[in-house]
């Protein structure tokens, strides 16, 4: 099918990523994303007052965090609008534009802004109150750490989805190590000639405030914290599970970021892009759990659900982008869908730049948008996984209008 809802062409934009505790470490990840939204409205002269609908998708809460929506929307001038605050874990991102297109799609609005925002730095150390314990104890949760470390269903660490699929497919140490060096050569075209592909979506070098945004503290030229792997560095490195496959270099890392678009009519699309030329339409969106602590198989019946409602087959599809928190998600997707292993994930992923949980599918899928316009247009997919062992997708057409 055909969404009504599209996305202006240039009508997003990303932060570059931070590795945890670094430049952005000690900003409100909502009041960065309301400082950063205002000034990229401001760039492309669009006002606040354009949206009638907003969606906000974090996964870690800040101070003040319980306003959510709405708050950001007031911190930008669109004192008007109101819309949900979203958290669906590392699947935030796509649920949010799912969000916003069904908002376009029922005729309950007309304009939508859907901002995700995370700062996995410094995360909130919660105390659940308990009276009726015995000394009147409750219990405690560091919001971060201990979710990456224990899904409640069956007490199992993340990394423990990637190493359950390691062993069902066979994906040794070494085959996941290739894929990382494959990763990485990708992310350097996105940094070639000045950082040209990231700056079609982000604004560099990047001026990180200071907490009270009256002054910039840095500026940051690009992602900070990319590690550059070699073959050798890699072949030294652990499994970090005893009997286990996956060690640090085949994982990616917790980090800070926002990312936004803009979802709306065709007609206001028009409009807003950057390129009126260009029409970015949504035809599909995918929603799928694997089994239990095997994360990493979701995204591939969430990708069929979404190709099926496309009514593409993925040997249609011209760009797949992936969320990849393991090594072992791009190689098990490939070997189940025929998708071509080296050719997905161009210009960077989540394994290289990071994952700040909220953020990363959106920052994917604009990445998605801009490299289907260099290639003159065609099919899109993104796929990714999340917490409990879920995935969603999305399938969208970049041609001309």
């Amino acid at each position: 099918m055909t969404y009504r809802a599209q996305i202006p062409y240039g009508a997003y934009w990303s932060t570059p990523f931070a590795r945890w505790q670094g430049s952005l470490a000690n900003l409100n990840s909502v009041e960065l994303a309301a400082h950063v939204t205002k000034r990229e409205l401001e760039q492309r002269s669009i006002g606040a007052d354009s949206f009638d609908y907003g969606v906000l998708g974090m996964t870690v809460p800040q101070h003040h965090s319980f306003y959510g929506l709405p708050w950001l929307m007031g911190m930008i001038g669109g004192a008007d609008v109101g819309g949900p605050t979203i958290n669906q874990a590392c699947a935030t991102g796509t649920r949010t534009l799912l969000a916003a297109a069904q908002e376009i799609e029922s005729g309950l609005a007309e304009s939508a802004l859907v901002v995700t925002c995370d700062r996995t730095s410094n995360g909130p150390h919660i105390y659940y109150p308990n009276a009726k314990a015995p000394g009147g104890t409750g219990a405690a949760e560091d919001w971060v750490w201990d979710n990456f470390s224990c899904d409640p269903l069956g007490g199992h660490a993340m990394i423990d989805t990637a190493e359950n699929i390691a062993g069902k497919h066979q994906i040794e140490t070494e085959r996941q190590h290739a894929l990382v060096l494959r990763r990485q050569a990708q992310y350097q075209d996105a940094l070639a000639d000045d950082h040209a592909f990231q700056k079609r979506y982000m604004t560099l070098p990047f001026e990180v405030p200071a907490p009270n945004y009256r002054k910039t503290a840095t500026a940051m030229e690009g992602d900070e914290g990319v590690t550059q792997s070699t073959e050798d560095g890699l072949a030294k490195l652990k499994p970090v599970r005893p009997d286990g496959s996956v060690t640090f270099g085949g994982q990616t890392y917790p980090a800070d970021g926002s990312a936004a678009i803009i979802v709306t009519t065709p007609e206001r699309a028009r409009e807003l892009s950057l390129d009126d030329g260009i029409e970015v339409e949504i035809l599909g969106f995918g929603l799928a759990r694997a089994e239990l602590a095997f994360m990493p198989e979701a995204t591939i019946p969430a990708a069929r659900q979404a190709l099926d409602q496309a009514a593409i087959g993925i040997a249609e599809t011209d760009a797949i982008k992936l969320h990849n928190p393991f090594a072992v998600n791009d190689i098990v997707f490939a070997k189940e869908t025929g998708a071509t292993l080296d050719g997905m994930n161009n210009y960077g992923c989540p394994l290289i730049w990071g994952h700040p949980q909220g953020p990363t599918a959106l920052r994917a899928i604009i990445e998605l948008i801009e490299e289907l316009a260099l290639r003159g247009g065609g099919y899109g997919l993104f796929a990714g996984c999340a917490a409990g062992d879920t995935a969603m997708s999305a399938v969208l057409r970049v041609g001309d209008r």
